[in-house]
Formats: C-alpha cells, sequence, structure tokens
C-alpha cells in the first residue's frame, strides 16, 4: 500500500455504540493516524434511516440504507460492524471477508452461534476478523486470552459478563429489594431495556461464556453448548440466606477443563446464578461492572475488571481492534484467527462436579433430619454443612452439599420434594469459590 494513502472503513449501524465509534473516529483522527502511519478514512455508514437528524460530526452524505453494497465495496479497506444479531450481519460480514476486507464486529451473538464460518472465511481470504468488544466492552478480555496467555494452560475462567443482572442482583443484596423492583429500578436508568429478556434470562452471557471457553480451550463452543440459567428465580430470600451465610448471589459464566472418567480432558461451559462467598474477587464487583477471573498453570490467578457495556466503552475496544487490523493492512500480516485444535468433548451439565445450598422447610418433629440425609446419602451427595431453626411445627433447614455431580445433586433435590416431611424445597443455589 503507497504510504500515506487512506485506508477507508465502512461502518454497519449507528446506534449507541456506532455513534460512539463515529465519535471516537473524530475526536482521535490525528493520533490514530499516528499510531496507525496512514489516517482512517470512514467511506460510509449503514443506518436503517439515513434522513434522520444525528448530531454526530459526520457527513450526512456517507449514510445510506444499503448495508450490502457498503460492505461489498472493492475500496473498502475495513468493515466495522455494530447492527447485532444474525442475519444480515452474517451475510454482510462473510461478503466482506470474501473479498478480503478486514472485519471488526462487537456481535457476540454471531460469533456465539456461527462463529466458526466466519472465522474460516477470514482464513481462506487472509483476511482479519477481530471482536474484542463481543465480550466485556472496554475490558481488554480476549486478546490476553488469544495472544498473552497464548503460551500457558488455562484450565478456569470464570466472571461476571452481563452488567444488567449484575446490578439487579447487587441492588437485591444492598438494600433487600425483590428481583421485580431491582429490574425497573435497572429499566429506569438505563442499563435493562424495555424487555430484558436477552440479559436477565442468561442469553447474553451464554453467548460471551461460549466465546471465552473457545478461546481458553482452542475448543469451538457456540452458546448451544452452553448451560444456562437466568435470574428470573432469585428471590429476595436467596439473597438474605446467601447474605447470612457470608456469601452473596451472582449470575456466573463458568468455563473449567477437567478429566472424564476415562482421563481424558473435557470442558464444561455454564451460565446460572451462584452463591460465592464474600472473599472471593467477584464478590465485590457491584453496580452494572464485569469482571473475570482467569486460573492458568503458569501465570496463576489473573483478573480482569471495568464496564462491560455501554457506548463509549464498547466503541473503545473497537477502535482498539480497528488500530491492530489497520496495522496488519499496511505490513501485509494477518492477526491470529481462531483455534479449534485441541477440539476437545462439551460435557453436559448433569457431568458437572459442583455444590448446591438448599432450603428447606419443614415440619419439627423427629426423624426430619435423618430423611433428609438418608435422601442425600441415596444419590452419593455428602453434605458439608447443615443449619436448622425453628418456627414453632415448622423449621428451616440450610444445607450446602460438597462437590457431586450436578445429575445427582439434581436428583436429590427431585426425591427432597416428595418427602412427606419436606413441605416445601424453598431455594436451590449452586455453591461457587469453595471446594472444587
Amino acid at each position: 500500500m503507497t504510504a500515506g494513502k487512506a485506508l477507508k472503513v465502512a461502518l454497519l449501524g449507528c446506534g449507541v455504540v456506532g455513534s460512539d465509534v463515529v465519535r471516537l473516529l473524530h475526536e482521535h483522527r490525528d493520533d490514530l493516524a499516528q499510531r496507525i502511519g496512514v489516517p482512517l478514512e470512514l467511506a460510509g455508514v449503514a443506518v436503517r434511516r439515513p434522513q434522520r437528524q444525528r448530531d454526530l460530526p459526520l457527513d450526512p452524505s456517507l449514510l445510506t440504507d444499503d448495508a450490502a453494497g457498503l460492505a461489498a465495496r472493492a475500496d473498502i479497506d475495513i468493515v466495522i460492524e455494530v447492527i447485532g444479531g444474525i442475519e444480515p450481519a452474517r451475510t454482510l460480514l462473510l461478503s466482506a471477508l470474501n473479498r478480503g476486507a478486514s472485519v471488526v464486529t462487537a456481535n457476540k451473538a454471531l460469533l456465539a452461534e456461527d462463529g466458526a464460518t466466519l472465522y474460516d472465511a477470514a482464513r481462506r481470504s487472509g483476511a482479519d476478523l477481530y471482536c474484542e468488544a463481543s465480550v466485556g466492552g472496554a475490558i481488554p478480555l480476549l486478546r490476553p486470552l488469544r495472544e498473552s496467555l497464548a503460551g500457558d494452560r488455562v484450565n478456569r475462567v470464570i466472571g461476571i459478563v452481563n452488567g444488567t443482572t449484575n446490578y439487579i442482583l447487587s441492588r437485591m443484596d444492598e438494600i433487600g429489594a425483590g428481583f421485580e423492583d431491582a429490574l425497573e429500578e435497572a429499566q429506569s436508568l438505563g442499563y435493562a431495556e424495555a424487555d430484558p429478556s436477552a440479559d436477565v434470562d442468561g442469553f447474553d452471557a451464554a453467548a460471551k461464556a461460549a466465546i471465552l471457553a473457545g478461546l481458553a480451550f482452542h475448543t469451538r463452543v457456540t452458546a448451544a453448548d452452553v448451560y444456562r440459567e437466568g435470574i428470573t428465580d432469585v428471590t429476595a430470600s436467596d439473597v438474605a440466606s446467601a447474605r447470612e451465610m457470608g456469601g452473596v448471589v451472582k449470575l456466573l459464566a463458568i468455563a473449567e477443563r477437567a478429566p472424564d472418567r476415562d482421563g481424558r480432558e473435557s470442558i464444561g461451559v455454564r451460565v446460572h446464578p451462584a452463591m460465592i462467598p464474600r472473599s472471593h474477587p467477584l464478590a465485590s464487583v457491584g453496580d452494572a461492572y464485569n469482571a473475570v477471573f482467569v486460573e492458568a498453570d503458569a501465570a496463576g490467578q489473573l483478573m480482569f475488571y471495568g464496564r462491560g457495556a455501554g457506548g463509549a466503552p464498547t466503541a473503545s475496544a473497537v477502535l482498539g481492534d480497528l488500530v491492530a487490523v489497520a496495522r496488519n493492512r499496511l505490513t501485509g500480516a494477518r492477526g491470529m484467527g481462531d483455534s479449534a485444535y485441541a477440539d476437545l468433548r462439551i460435557r453436559s451439565m448433569g457431568e458437572t462436579l459442583t455444590r448446591y445450598h438448599v432450603s428447606l422447610d419443614v415440619a419439627d418433629k423427629a426423624g426430619v433430619l435423618a430423611n433428609v440425609a438418608l435422601a442425600f446419602a441415596k444419590h452419593d451427595v455428602s453434605i458439608q454443612t447443615v443449619r436448622q431453626e425453628g418456627h414453632g411445627d415448622d423449621a428451616t433447614l440450610e444445607l450446602v452439599t460438597h462437590v457431586a455431580p450436578d445429575a445427582a445433586l439434581s436428583a436429590t433435590v427431585a426425591e427432597l420434594r416428595d418427602l412427606d416431611s419436606v413441605r416445601a424445597v424453598a431455594s436451590v443455589l449452586r455453591v461457587e469459590g469453595g471446594e472444587r
């Protein structure tokens, strides 16, 4: 490429994130040119309504509703995609990659569903596909996993990767709010959408968990491989019970490797609410912040923390990727693609070793605890701690198990529900951060 010739950039989408990308490109254009070696030229912006007034440092003539035409333009060097969703984003990015344009995307849903197709297209054409903004907003996370820890062996990744649910659970812990009240507050502050299902039902976190697991364990993982539970069933009583036990409830994304019974390695990837001790580094992560805890053989324990969403933080990550792919195009280099050489088996949730905290409403009479203990023993689940509180003829039993396969723990809870002496299984929460 001729020295000094600008690299042409197309932007697909100009919503919250896209608008901040435009602003940062304008505000930092001189610095970006110095860092890259040539200027960046924003050559087109695809939007649904080009005629809409926008308070942006942007020539209105660059706006177009022909996203397909923009992605396919032969003179575009780099395509940034912040539309989200599966289609038309997948078709647009494949069009760009197949003609050799580099791609920067924040699209976690697409990467978690069909990232393999995109990476294969990038590999065939010799283009770059960068996606730091897809997980954790501005937090440098994917590149450390992909590059900084490339010489190490990552064993476990556990984190809070959804700011909306973390805000809700934090408020439930701080002021004793119920789920609905905390959700309403999150919506009023703009932390939660009018339809919050992608967040509160765990879909957003599951997509991010799939991306993290794929990078950490060199295995292709899709969102369908991730066990998923949201936070809609977490009650104020659950949160209060965790507090009394010195813990806090968080929605966790967990990816870990472990040997199978035959000694071969496999991985488990899951998203669900869990009780963690307040001494755990993730316990203090409040508000809408994200944090990811990585455990590796040589590096030991690492933690990445920051704002995991929002226009400016996500745009910051987009521009970081933009600088990297622009430098690569100037030098003729290519960044690292996906790595799936390990191709490890993905365990079911039933095989995964975990612990349960179970709260039972029972009759306060002799023999109840023995019957409950027998149900645990029947499924080869060992009880670590028991706490009982009496309320007249009623009592509450709170039990925490030792580590056991999730299938055995789930079967135990099902049997407890059928015991005559158990009036209700009031709460079931997995426990993380203690014994493994």
